[in-house]
């Protein structure tokens, strides 16, 4: 049963082009298995998340890392009683455009792009894919999938302005995404923040030490844990604050928003959509230790002097494709070559690199400028 707040399917303003009902599918479930379907989806298995050496079989790729954010968002959505059909969906399909190499990857792009006055956003990129280049059904191109998952694609993590993007007019850029949209913003950065810690500690770039004498609110748990397992192995106790932790932000969350809600009056959709801030959001409290843990970890592990160095050489990498691309366009898949003459190259080139995965951008390297030139520590 959904709350009055919820996005209900019948207000669903369905999909572009029109198909008539599934038997005994929902629409929102039908996007959802579209888009696990996709080649895109299937391509998030090879992609970056924040590790791309192969020391360890446990690391996070931008796969399993949706998968996490997919079962935290579904958590979330049930205790809220919001939509978890469309929750789902957008979960699974909130990083499907990103570029290889993670950040590091999208960073690189835009900045090429950026010489073309254009740029690159990976959930622009994830419209694009949806609506374009997935090609899957005889009767329309991409995966039509419906307005409010389309709609999530784009505002799930930040606005837009109607003046500088006027081609997403459609998708209502002077009000607020539904909730379903506006939770999977949060649901992703609570599964990164945990995952990451537990990532960075896996790699031995961080220690447990030093995420104890960093942040108060971790260490806070520890101190309980410790009381309750002493001779409980170190790395257990790591793995149960991590778990609390996590849990102490998806309980705030829901807590938080449903009293933000009643003191609101919230009682349908488009009063969610009309209110002038975002609905779903933390208490102050564990908004602040959300920071702590964030501001840890881009000092500790996002910047630190390995990290760093990988993500120079994958930018790099990026740059010098890029650029021979666009100074040799037949050097493009012919399917790439055509698009040439219809659109600006650096769209072109843009598009063909984001859909790439880790591994095959670097064979790619390897089969135009030869394996001796691929920059150390990029080697397959």
């Amino acid at each position: 049963m959904f709350a009055p707040y919820a996005l209900h399917p019948e207000e669903s303003r369905g999909r572009r082009f029109p198909e008539p009902p599934h038997p005994y599918r929902p629409d929102f479930q039908r996007d959802r298995d579209r888009v696990i379907h996709s080649r895109a989806f299937r391509r998030l298995e090879k992609k970056t998340q924040v590790f791309t050496r192969g020391e360890s079989d446990h690391f996070r790729n931008r796969l399993t890392h949706t998968i996490e954010v997919a079962q935290i968002a579904r958590t979330i959505a049930f205790a809220l009683r919001l939509n978890s059909d469309l929750v789902e969906t957008l979960a699974l399909v909130h990083d499907i455009g990103h570029p290889p190499f993670g950040h590091a990857g999208e960073r690189a792009l835009d900045q090429e792009m950026h010489a073309w006055n254009e740029i690159f956003d990976h959930n622009l990129h994830a419209l694009r894919i949806v609506e374009h280049f997935e090609l899957r059904y005889p009767e329309f191109r991409g995966l039509n999938l419906t307005f409010e998952v389309r709609e999530g694609i784009i505002k799930h993590s930040r606005d837009w302005s109607a003046t500088e993007f006027p081609e997403l007019a459609e998708y209502n850029l002077d009000q607020r995404p539904p909730l379903e949209a506006q939770l999977i913003d949060l649901a992703d950065e609570i599964a990164y923040n945990t995952a990451d810690l537990d990532d960075g500690v896996e790699s031995g770039i961080i220690s447990i030490a030093l995420v104890r004498e960093r942040v108060p609110a971790f260490e806070e748990i520890w101190r309980a844990v410790e009381r309750e397992f002493p001779a409980t192995l170190e790395k257990l106790k790591f793995n149960e604050c991590i778990r609390r932790f996590l849990d102490r932000m998806v309980s705030d969350l829901i807590h938080s928003t449903g009293h933000r809600l009643r003191a609101a009056r919230i009682s349908r959709s488009k009063e969610v959509r009309a209110y002038p801030e975002r609905l779903l959001r933390f208490s102050s409290e564990v908004d602040a230790q959300r920071g702590e843990i964030k501001s840890f970890l881009h000092e500790h592990l996002y910047d630190s002097a390995e990290l760093k160095l990988d993500r120079a050489r994958q930018e790099a990498l990026i740059r010098e494709l890029f650029q021979f691309w666009i100074a040799h366009p037949e050097e493009l898949p012919a399917s790439y070559q055509t698009q040439v003459e219809e659109q600006k190259p650096a769209r072109v080139v843009c598009d063909y690199i984001a859909g790439m995965t880790d591994s095959f951008i670097l064979r790619e390297y390897e089969r135009l400028f030869s394996s001796e030139h691929v920059p150390q520590g990029l080697s397959r």
